[in-house]
């Protein structure tokens, strides 16, 4: 499991001071790329080969509130690893209270822009941290 704190600014408030909806897919691929930072996997250097992670799919529950200047976490965790796909659940916390949640599949694309499977060394490193539950 990895976790990533996010201030929320006034930018990602509405009108009523709470965070506008499409903002919490902007939070969860932070802290989906701060996992991947975590874990050696250098998105630059994959595109640089002819590689891009996609989001395909997004499975989303909007629980609770956030509010405007809230200290939130994103908590990610890898569910599923097949050769060309990862699939996530990531959770926004405030406090420990779940504040949204959402199953998220990720696609590994050719600069062609199919699928391709994941490069060896980066499904080492995703596969390493499925076992050891990061």
């Amino acid at each position: 499991m990895h976790r990533f704190p996010i201030r929320v600014y006034y930018e990602d408030t509405d009108l009523a001071g709470i965070v506008y909806y499409a903002n919490y897919l902007k939070f969860i691929e932070r802290g989906r790329s701060e996992w991947l930072r975590l874990l050696d996997v250098d998105q630059g250097a994959l595109q640089r080969q002819g590689f891009v992670f996609a989001v395909r799919r997004v499975e989303a529950d909007y629980l609770a509130p956030a509010r405007f200047d809230d200290l939130l976490e994103v908590e990610t965790v890898l569910r599923t690893l097949s050769p060309a796909r990862i699939v996530l659940d990531q959770c926004v916390l405030r406090g420990g209270q779940a504040l949204f949640r959402a199953c998220v599949t990720v696609a590994c694309l050719a600069a062609s822009g199919r699928p391709a499977r994941i490069p060896g060394a980066v499904a080492a490193r995703l596969q390493e941290a499925a076992i050891a539950g990061r």
